[in-house]
């Protein structure tokens, strides 16, 4: 038996394993993240989290899996679990806890009791790349906020077909050879959001299906829309497909963009599972 935490940040769900004190075995194969992360016959997840013993400079490392079983360099939902999960696994941060991602250290505290870490640079920020558009998109921008995004403003995300139109574009040529996660936004229109709020849906490669959330994709998108004129202040909001919002911090130093994201993090159960 292993134990494992089922958690959720805005929807977007994981498996965390601590994996700091002995072998994970199979559990480490990608033929077996995906029989944990599948729903309907595994655990259920979006991707597996994997606890590690911390490298020089942080205090904890952790290693994000998509539930495909491809290597994620940075989930920012996960980041923010991680830092609910502390107090947990007993890690002691202090007022803020730096997790090493395969993006690099991320500094994360708890803000009036909600998680936010800074994520650094966003880089390779593009306002118009060369993608076509269709009917009902207005824009489209790329930007790498630990791992690569695109950005469709459109007219309403209600409408918009998420997984025909993200699948065409997740592995467009301009993205590169991995692909990128697609993110279409629109403004939020009443619904209890605020003025200047934003609404979100996301087709996230390595799920390859749209997610109830993606905290990376919230700050290309809100990185974009500064970029683009949209949004004027700062934190940027964007609300999730399970209703819950994301907060991202934009600067703007020159041609640098840097990003904090703070949301909603939580424990939904502990669990054990059982070696293949």
């Amino acid at each position: 038996m292993r134990e494992f935490y089922k958690m959720s940040g805005s929807g977007n769900d994981f498996v965390f394993v601590d994996a700091r004190h002995g072998d994970l075995g199979e559990l480490a194969t990608p033929a077996r993240i995906r029989e944990v992360c599948a729903r309907g016959t595994g655990v259920g997840a979006d991707g597996i989290v994997f606890i590690e013993p911390a490298p020089a400079g942080a205090d904890v490392g952790i290693r994000y899996y998509n539930a495909d079983g491809s290597l994620g360099e940075l989930c920012g939902n996960a980041t923010l679990c991680t830092m609910r999960l502390a107090a947990v696994l007993g890690l002691d941060g202090g007022s803020a806890l730096r997790i090493a991602t395969d993006a690099g250290v991320m500094t994360a505290r708890l803000v009036a009791g909600v998680p936010e870490f800074d994520l650094g640079a966003v880089t390779r920020v593009s306002t118009e790349p060369p993608v076509e558009r269709i009917a009902g998109e207005h824009r489209i921008g790329y930007a790498v906020a630990g791992v690569p995004h695109l950005v469709v403003l459109v007219d309403s995300v209600d409408t918009v077909d998420v997984v025909g139109r993200g699948r065409a574009l997740r592995s467009h040529q301009a993205t590169g050879a991995a692909g990128a996660n697609v993110n279409f936004v629109a403004p939020a229109r009443g619904n209890g959001t605020g003025p200047g709020d934003w609404v979100m849906r996301t087709y996230e490669r390595g799920v390859e299906g749209e997610t109830l959330a993606c905290g990376t994709g919230s700050v290309a998108a809100s990185t974009l829309l500064r970029a683009w004129g949209l949004a004027a202040g700062s934190p940027v909001r964007l609300w999730t497909r399970s209703g819950l919002p994301l907060d991202v911090t934009v600067n703007r130093s020159g041609e640098a963009w840097n990003a904090a994201l703070r949301g909603e993090a939580r424990l939904v159960f502990r669990g054990e599972l059982i070696d293949a």
